[in-house]
């Protein structure tokens, strides 16, 4: 499999050449404001626009950002010109954290050839790299989702591996505390689970710390060989770029729970714990 990620430099080389990948911008934030109004201003040319709340996942019920329908996504990725045999380039405003959502949907529903481009616009525009306001025609692609290419957990799965294997929590420490919870109606964390921001997998520029570090940081939270690895956080994006930085550090087949805490808390029957492990 290719690696995950892509330099501006080597995401350059392949514009214009036989084989340009399809180009999806994903900037998004929490609470706003849409990313299709930076989209507007600047852009990596040729790049679609895709709205994480409606094209990467479905309308909030179990979680904030249920996984999405496949003929809904589906249908969303064609008309960003998606097709099987074209690779596909991910970007957002830097972190890639909602890169990062895009990146996994496209796999687990079967696209072979996904990249994420590693410190997103900011690395682009870093480097003096071309930027356009205008928005490219996008010719309709062929893409077939087909679910089940990356491992997912339900609730219940995440409680079972916080008990026999490894399951890590991807927001900030102070929520997994239950120190603070500006998002959910409830705080705390999945008994069992370990804090590990994933903000501490990039370095302040938004790039991915290199795979020895990687490694080095996974390791110390328990990651091991022959025990199950799984992440979440609030309601699956930034869960997803823990499972991308699982997987740059060479961890095999890590699990997302896509519907994260959000989910967890909607049922009020399961346990919550608060502090430290």
């Amino acid at each position: 499999m290719l690696t995950p990620l892509v330099t501006p430099a080597t995401l350059a080389l392949a514009m214009g050449a036989s084989g340009e990948p399809v180009l999806l911008d994903v900037r998004w934030a929490l609470g706003g404001p849409p990313g299709i109004e930076e989209f507007r201003l600047a852009h990596i040319p040729n790049a679609r626009f895709v709205d994480l709340d409606r094209d990467l996942a479905a309308p909030p019920g179990a979680g904030r950002h249920p996984l999405p329908d496949a003929a809904a996504f589906g249908a969303a990725m064609r008309a960003a010109g998606v097709s099987s045999g074209r690779g596909v380039v991910v970007y957002d405003a830097g972190n890639s954290m909602a890169a990062a959502r895009a990146w996994w949907l496209l796999r687990y529903f079967g696209h072979p050839d996904v990249r994420v481009l590693d410190g997103g616009f900011a690395a682009w525009i870093a480097e003096g790299r071309p930027v356009t306001s205008d928005v490219a025609e996008a010719a309709a692609g062929d893409f077939e989702p087909s679910p089940g290419h990356m491992p997912m957990l339900d609730a219940a799965g995440a409680a079972e591996l916080a008990r026999t294997g490894l399951l890590l929590d991807a927001r900030a420490a102070e929520r997994f505390r239950g120190d603070v919870e500006p998002v959910d109606p409830v705080a705390g964390h999945i008994p069992g689970a370990r804090s590990a921001p994933t903000t501490e997998n990039i370095d302040t520029s938004g790039r991915f710390l290199d795979h020895e570090r990687l490694r080095g940081r996974f390791a110390a939270l328990g990651v091991a060989p022959r025990v199950a690895v799984g992440a979440y956080c609030g309601s699956g994006v930034t869960a997803a770029h823990e499972v991308l930085a699982l997987t740059l550090a060479g961890v095999e087949s890590p699990s997302l729970y896509v519907g994260s805490w959000s989910d967890w808390i909607a049922d009020p029957s399961r346990p919550i714990a608060t502090g430290e492990i």
